[in-house]
């Protein structure tokens, strides 16, 4: 008997205990395919990015970009990407970044537009996929001193307002040409090594810079905003300006989307247990899957009890269509293949 049909018998054996069960695996399975998983466009060059040709690192980014067989353009990384989904299963997305910008690094970050993700848009069309989108508040000299939207400095403060704004015009760019709502996330670095004595200030900064950037009303059928937390980071360990009581607070008052990243908590929470909890006072929210290990979203996703648990509280909360799932992690999970 070929694998194919043990597998076929095997599902039939499955889908008549499930019935008796009260469960239609057929209508269950038909309604998975309409959920997409949005994949991270930095899976293919380790958080490289076409800026600059020896990728990105430093102000708030610690990954390398130097993976062997990244993809060196973004023509390579299309052509990685295309070939990763001809061997995933469901329905896809795909997750951009600014960084990932075709202008051969001439065009500064708050100066970005539409017309520099082309390229992009064009690919994405001409493959029937989503596009959702995230701003780069990271590895640019305007970050080094550890503080984006929350600097003290009015004009780095002003710069990345600027850079958050263009970012939204982009996304909802992204989001009218391909016919469906484009997720344009925002997370910052800003932080503090060690224990600060003003806890307040920047966080009043913070909330002064992002109701600058989502000022301008935008039409939800084509960008959807959402706001990232994190418990710490590399030169942040003991204060982070974005918290996670911080973005919630903001997204509930002002009616976005609140990301959870997997890999942004303590490592004793569970984003599992925090679904059922922020759904009761958010419309949507956004998930970053990915697997934390001791710190931050590095690994690549397994089927772990926690990834289990999460897709259970979605499902058995009725949320498959309030909740944005994307994957999140920098090992470049997208070169499958080496290039001769």
């Amino acid at each position: 008997m070929s694998n194919l049909k043990v597998i076929e018998k095997a599902y039939e054996a499955a889908g008549q205990r499930y019935a008796e069960l009260g469960v239609d695996t057929g209508k269950a399975i038909e309604r998975l395919s309409g959920t997409a998983i949005s994949l991270h466009c930095w899976q293919g060059d380790d958080v490289g990015g076409f800026e600059t040709s020896e990728g990105l690192s430093g102000g708030g980014l610690v990954a390398t970009g130097g993976y062997p067989g990244r993809a060196r353009s973004a023509c390579e990384l299309r052509a990685d990407i295309e070939k990763a989904m001809s061997l995933i299963p469901g329905k896809q997305r795909l997750n951009l970044h600014a960084m990932y910008a075709e202008t051969a690094g001439k065009i500064e970050r708050n100066e970005l537009t539409a017309e520099h993700f082309a390229a992009w848009i064009d690919w994405a069309k001409a493959n029937g996929l989503g596009m959702d989108f995230n701003g780069t508040f990271f590895s640019h000299p305007k970050a080094d001193s550890g503080f984006t939207l929350a600097s003290a400095d009015e004009g780095v403060r002003r710069f990345w307002v600027e850079h958050g704004i263009a970012c939204r015009k982009i996304g909802a760019a992204m989001g009218k040409e391909l016919g469906t709502a484009c997720v344009t996330n925002l997370w910052i670095p800003d932080g503090y090594k060690d224990i600060p004595v003003d806890r307040k200030g920047p966080r009043q900064r913070l909330r002064q810079s992002l109701d600058e950037i989502f000022a301008e009303s935008i039409d939800r059928s084509y960008l959807l905003d959402a706001v990232e937390s994190k418990l710490f980071g590399i030169g942040s360990e003991s204060y982070v300006v974005g918290s996670h009581e911080f973005y919630l607070g903001y997204a509930v008052r002002n009616n976005i989307l609140l990301c959870l990243d997997t890999g942004h908590f303590h490592p004793t929470e569970v984003v599992s247990d925090k679904i059922t909890s922020v759904m009761e006072f958010l419309d949507r929210i956004l998930l970053h899957v990915s697997r934390g290990v001791r710190w931050d979203s590095d690994h690549v996703v397994i089927l772990s009890d926690e990834l289990r648990a999460i897709a259970e509280e979605i499902v058995r909360g009725d949320y498959l269509e309030r909740v944005h799932i994307g994957l999140d992690f920098s090992m470049p999970a997208l070169t499958v293949w080496r290039r001769g």
